[in-house]
């Protein structure tokens, strides 16, 4: 039984009350979100000098295109039926004219796609600007391969355009764009037709020639090979439309900017600027909702053994004959139904396609880390661990072996003298977070000292944790004030600051950089000592003996034995890898340290680092973010950044100093 068409609401409709007031906010430099008849609509973020369009097909479906020109800060997506055709192109004239005396020009950028039956005729080469043709005919066999991979499936570009006003530069700055997409690993090609106004074929122009001309309205199309849907079923390929629609976003600003910069008044300082400001109210749901699910468990809280001290006693009782006997805390939820809330999170509804990655990469983070925790106990534990954290590269055994071959295992520097208990030090922390305080009230960081957490220091969220039986050598407090509270809380409170709870919570892989942070902070302050890099290399030595399957006890001894480590620190070494059932966190120090020193000889600024948890691989998407204005000014930096010293020693580190580098020397 046919289901009857609802009508369109008055308020849906393209009428001259509607496009008078899309005129009003836009002259107001107001945000425009509406709907249009047929699943239509328009959204422009502030005043700017494009607009990207699409037109629904009438004939055909044309699943998953629209969401190519939604990513944009200003797009249309029009009904392409006949009916609608002078009412759209009434309202893109006035758009168009309102923007163009704005900026002194105007872009208008057409998308379509090919159809799902036209083949592309590919040259063997995959180079980024190789001419195509999406228009020969169909031939009879399947579609070739190229590197093992379906022609139809390698992403391919027609930009369309003809007459005297084609802005070459921008289309110059569009194909080196498109060409640099890669998706199946393969790069896109690029084809530039002279020979039409670029519209999809079948539709009427919305705009003539003579009328953008004395508008200053320049006009482009491209045309996308469909790869991201099934040609018979229309279905969509979720994944590859999510690759081709970031690298095509990013394509479509530096043409925008191109533009922008040559032929208006508008002279954005860098093509990132002109992405979208203004986030839908789904990027606040999924956001919050995905935050909500990381703070109802604390993952390390969960898979440190709550007896650890108890343990210790006994393996030293047994004269460390056979493996401690570990008790973990028992799980406060369900892990079924905490990943049934987790896969509800409705991600899809994302239109901004780094923000949407950025939240499928830590769904999938999530999901991990649930698995584990329902696995503690048990072999599964340490799969999980090499998922989530990663193992060994063999580049940072040697680097470790380097470390504890070199470094001799006691000296001037291990911890002789004054010890500061966990009193004390919990004191010297609320200090240094009271300094912090005063430059930002809203640093509302906690201190508290525990029994149940065996010796050492421990950052959940706004709280340091100390615990009751640590003993801090008095040479090393500074250093470990700059690890917990001028690297860990401070990026937690700079990420309260922002509006994006994920920042707060931790983005994907996280953890390397903030400990590599952390390390560095102790380097900086000079309490960076020789015993704790010997500590650090021995636990990715640790982590490594776990992974190939060395039992507890083994790499105990070994740690004792070959390398000279005190029987209760190797029992803390240990006991931190075994835990659980095998994690290789403790690899991240070492790692993050690498990553951190890679990062500032290529040039790399500290301060964006300090935005919130991030890993570096993270770092264009929050420079991608401040340019839009959706991420505000970090309100703090680290305090010991002022220090004379510490300068000194951050700009010989630009100069290429590696890990092994750092104690060679003493002015080092």
């Amino acid at each position: 039984m046919a289901t009857k068409k609802q009508p369109e609401s008055a308020r849906d409709q393209i009428t001259d009350a509607f496009i008078d007031e899309v005129a009003a906010r836009l002259a107001g430099n107001r945000q425009i979100r509406r709907t249009l008849p047929a699943g239509g609509r328009l959204h422009i973020d502030r005043k700017l000098p494009f607009l990207c369009l699409y037109r629904v097909p009438p004939d055909r479906a044309d699943s998953g295109t629209a969401q190519l020109v939604s990513s944009e800060a200003a797009f249309l997506i029009a009904p392409g039926e006949s009916r609608f055709r002078s009412r759209v192109a009434k309202l893109v004239r006035r758009i168009v004219a309102q923007m163009a005396e704005e900026f002194g020009a105007f872009l208008l950028v057409e998308v379509w796609s090919g159809a799902d039956d036209a083949p592309v005729r590919f040259l063997p080469d995959a180079a980024p600007t190789i001419p195509i043709r999406m228009d020969a005919p169909q031939p009879a066999t399947a579609s070739p391969l190229i590197h093992g991979v379906p022609t139809k499936w390698k992403p391919a570009f027609a930009i369309g355009t003809r007459g005297p006003e084609t802005p070459h530069g921008t289309i110059n700055a569009l194909v080196k764009a498109l060409g640099s997409i890669q998706v199946h690993r393969q790069r896109a090609e690029v084809e530039v037709r002279n020979t039409s106004y670029g519209r999809p074929p079948g539709m009427p122009p919305l705009l003539g020639p003579k009328d953008a001309a004395r508008s200053g309205c320049r006009m482009l199309g491209v045309e996308v090979r469909p790869i991201y849907r099934e040609a018979d079923a229309g279905e969509v390929f979720a994944p590859t439309l999510r690759i081709l629609r970031r690298g095509f976003s990013r394509a479509l600003k530096q043409a925008f900017f191109t533009f922008a910069r040559s032929y208006t008044r508008a002279k954005p300082q860098h093509h990132l600027a002109l992405g979208r400001r203004a986030m839908i109210q789904a990027v606040w749901e999924v956001d919050r909702q995905l935050a909500a699910i990381a703070d109802s468990f604390d993952f390390l809280v969960q898979v440190t053994p709550g007896n650890a001290e108890a343990a210790w006693r006994g393996f030293r009782r047994d004269l460390f004959q056979g493996p401690p006997q570990f008790v973990y805390r028992p799980l406060s939820f369900d892990p079924a139904l905490l990943k049934r809330r987790l896969y509800n999170v409705p991600i899809e509804r994302t239109e901004d396609p780094s923000l949407a990655d950025l939240f499928y990469q830590r769904q999938d983070e999530l999901d991990r880390q649930i698995t584990m925790l329902a696995d503690v106990g048990t072999p599964r534990f340490v799969l999980g661990s090499l998922q989530v954290y990663g193992g060994v590269p063999s580049s940072l055994l040697m680097l470790a072996h380097q470390l504890l071959s070199t470094l001799p295992p006691h000296g001037r520097d291990d911890g002789a003298g004054k010890q500061v208990g966990a009193h004390a030090f919990a004191e010297l922390a609320a200090a240094e977070i009271a300094e912090y305080q005063r430059k930002y009230p809203a640093f509302r960081a906690k201190v508290s000292v525990r029994e149940d957490l065996y010796p050492g220091l421990l950052v959940s969220r706004d709280t340091l944790w100390v615990g009751q039986q640590i003993r801090v050598p008095a040479k090393r407090v500074d250093a470990l004030l700059q690890h917990e509270i001028g690297t860990h809380l401070l990026t937690y409170f700079n990420a309260q600051a922002q509006r994006f709870a994920q920042l707060r919570c931790g983005l994907a892989g996280y953890e390397s950089l903030q400990e590599g942070l952390a390390v560095l902070a102790e380097y900086l302050v000079e309490g960076l000592s020789r015993s704790r890099m010997r500590l650090l290399a021995a636990r990715v030595v640790a982590a490594h003996q776990m992974v190939e399957g060395a039992p507890f006890v083994d790499t105990f001894r070994m740690l004792c034995r070959t390398y000279g480590f005190a029987q209760r620190l190797a029992y803390t070494i240990a006991m931190r890898v075994y835990r659980g059932g095998g994690l290789t966190k403790d690899v991240v120090y070492l790692r993050g340290l690498v990553e951190v020193l890679d990062y500032l000889r290529g040039g790399g600024e500290l301060e964006p680092l300090l935005v919130g948890k991030i890993s570096v691989e993270h770092v264009p998407l929050v420079r991608e973010l401040q340019h839009r204005e959706v991420l505000r000014p970090a309100p703090l930096r680290p305090r010991y950044l002022d220090r004379p010293a510490v300068k000194q020693r951050l700009a010989r580190l630009r100069q290429g100093l590696t890990v092994a580098d750092l104690f060679e020397g003493k002015s080092r």
